[in-house]
């Protein structure tokens, strides 16, 4: 293809979803006033959600969702196998998201509680990258629409990808938004990789952390803040962990 007489790569991608909601896939085609835009740079040839296609002849495989069974590990590898570049797409593909939770619990036994006599096939959650190689990250639930463009953007002509060398909290600034520390709520944008843009306390909601952590954290600092501000360690604990992305401190 070529536009403005430059050759322009047009990458064969697939977009296979594993054990979550499946609500990073539907935002590749939420933004609509650049969606005609996107897809004429790309060929879809399998992304059950938007289209009929479904060739195993893609050169970039977007991952969505954590891995959960025995069969989805086998399924990651011979994508992995297939795919030139594997992008992680959405906090459950980067840390294993909110299903990881339930590694801390005996599973046999709450398999058996919840289906008794028709248990189903389980095993403790993982991350794409504890399964297979992984190129590229792309965090977040769901994953913002603009980093994933600029992504794609990146696979097509080259551009560089975007970096967060900062935390939640410069974007809060950046947006002018109250922190929420400042109103009594735990948040944790100190801690937290940028790039999402700060929705949540923009919407009244501290962060949860769903993008992992920034460059270098201060947890020592953070720590300190929010002892200071009233929250225990079980508090403190219980937001941490409830993505999988700060495993590292727990």
């Amino acid at each position: 293809m070529k536009h403005l007489n430059i050759e322009q790569k047009c990458p064969k991608i697939g977009v296979f979803d594993f054990t979550g909601c499946e609500g990073c896939q539907l935002q590749l085609a939420n933004k609509e006033e650049t969606l005609g835009a996107f897809l004429a740079a790309i060929e879809v040839v399998n992304f059950r959600e938007v289209s009929s296609a479904n060739s195993d002849d893609y050169d970039v495989a977007l991952i969505d969702g954590a891995i959960t069974r025995a069969d989805e590990v086998e399924r990651l590898k011979a994508i992995r196998k297939q795919a030139k570049i594997l992008v992680a797409m959405g906090t459950c593909a980067c840390f294993g998201g909110v299903n990881r939770l339930k590694n801390a619990y005996d599973l046999d036994e709450a398999n058996r509680e919840v289906y008794g006599d028709h248990p189903k096939e389980t095993m403790p959650t993982m991350s794409v990258g504890e399964v297979v190689a992984v190129d590229l990250e792309v965090p977040g639930c769901p994953v913002n629409e603009d980093e994933i463009e600029r992504i794609v953007q990146h696979l097509v002509w080259d551009l560089p990808i975007p970096r967060y060398a900062y935390p939640v909290c410069l974007q809060c600034k950046q947006r002018y938004t109250v922190c929420r520390f400042d109103v009594g709520e735990l948040c944790l944008g100190p801690i937290t990789r940028a790039g999402c843009g700060a929705p949540c306390p923009a919407g009244g909601l501290g962060c949860w952390g769903c993008r992992g952590p920034a460059e270098a954290p201060n947890y020592e600092e953070f720590f300190a803040l929010a002892k200071e501000r009233g929250f225990s360690d079980q508090e403190i604990s219980d937001r941490l962990s409830f993505f999988g992305g700060f495993e590292e401190v727990l």
